[in-house]
């Protein structure tokens, strides 16, 4: 058994992380506009355990959900979907005790057809998908048109395939940032994990975010700015024509031309206010394609290359 559990846990080691019922309150709360009359989908959660499935299954009236479906994972047989469409048992409110399940002839993985009929059903996909397979999830959700609101890892937004949905504004960050707590399984070991006084076990990163493609207030909020540009303090590239921005809140007020900036900028970008050229890798006219900037030799982590919209 404990063999069975190590490799296990090898296996789904980045995947079996599961978001706190707190979190997704504190975020889904500036959303309730979005799910009147919605149905929304829960795929990559299992519904015994996931708090995403939790929270809706009590939030159904307040937000006033059409539908809610959540499917169960099984790696190796098949599995089942549970589904919440009104006051089934007739006590006067809908909830979790509402829910009907139906057994799949598969074993729910988001990319199953079984899965991929209820995703076109939906209209709302809203989850904590697995880290290591983001870009095949992200992919699948703009292939079928869908509206999200997932949890993701930043640093995914460096990848070639999802930089490009931040700069042709077809997704953008949520409200929360920075440390978010997991519960994972018991046979979990990392140094970032650690038992809680409830007994159980999470694990804690720093670099967790939303990602979205419903309008929220905060992407159009605009970035104060109070810096003026130097070249002292702006150096630029060896190797490109932009100057270095060490931090967001030092974007110079008065500069026109391009500039690096750290990938938390993500977390301010209003698209009104900036224009978001592309990422240093990745840019067409980069002379060392695929490779990242660098500043008197000494190579910088990851840049968003943007620039000011003129008025």
């Amino acid at each position: 058994m404990a063999s069975h559990n190590l490799n296990k846990a090898k296996k789904i080691k980045f995947d079996e992380f599961y978001t706190k019922r707190a979190d997704i309150e504190d975020e889904l709360k500036h959303y309730k506009e979005h799910f009147k009359n919605k149905v929304v989908f829960c795929n990559c959660d299992d519904p015994s355990i996931s708090e995403f499935y939790q929270y809706f299954s009590a939030q159904f009236d307040r937000l006033g959900l059409k539908k809610l479906i959540s499917t169960h994972y099984e790696t190796e047989k098949p599995s089942y979907k549970l589904e919440i469409i009104g006051d089934i048992n007739k006590d006067g409110k809908v909830n979790i005790q509402d829910a009907k399940e139906t057994k799949l002839k598969q074993n729910g993985d988001f990319r199953s057809d079984e899965s991929i009929e209820l995703l076109k059903e939906s209209d709302i996909v809203v989850t904590n998908p697995p880290f290591s397979l983001l870009r095949e999830y992200i992919a699948q959700l703009f292939e079928y048109n869908k509206k999200f609101l997932i949890v993701a890892n930043i640093n995914s937004a460096t990848c070639k395939e999802i930089f490009p949905l931040y700069a042709e504004n077809k997704m953008w960050l949520g409200y929360k940032q920075g440390a978010q707590e997991f519960l994972v399984p018991d046979y979990y070991d990392n140094k970032n994990a650690y038992v809680a006084k409830d007994g159980k076990k999470y694990a804690k990163f720093g670099n967790i975010c939303w990602l979205t493609n419903l309008d929220i207030k905060k992407r159009h909020e605009k970035l104060e700015l109070y810096k003026k540009y130097n070249e002292k303090e702006y150096p630029k590239y060896d190797n490109y024509n932009a100057i270095d921005v060490d931090k967001v809140a030092n974007i110079p007020i008065d500069y026109d031309g391009l500039m690096g900036v750290p990938i938390s900028f993500l977390y301010k970008y209003n698209p009104e206010q900036f224009k978001i050229i592309g990422i240093d890798r990745y840019l067409d006219d980069n002379p060392k394609y695929g490779h990242r900037f660098t500043i008197n030799g000494k190579e910088k982590y990851a840049r968003v290359i943007i620039k000011h919209i003129e008025k």
